[in-house]
């Protein structure tokens, strides 16, 4: 086998290894996204729009 195959051989390895890992980042990613995001941005809203006019200083 000459080096450039066995390259190509480690690379196929650590591309089957690696997508797993690689799809569970990308649910991840959406999850953060679509669902904490959003979730975050609404207690930041609430937060912010209940403090004292003096104490507000983020608007």
């Amino acid at each position: 086998m000459t080096d450039n195959e066995l390259l190509l051989a480690i690379s196929d390895m650590l591309d089957k290894k690696l997508k797993p890992i690689n799809d569970r980042l990308k649910k991840i990613e959406l999850t953060q996204a679509n669902d904490i995001l959003p979730r975050f941005q609404n207690i930041e809203s609430f937060y912010l729009s209940h403090l004292p006019k003096e104490n507000n200083i983020a608007r």
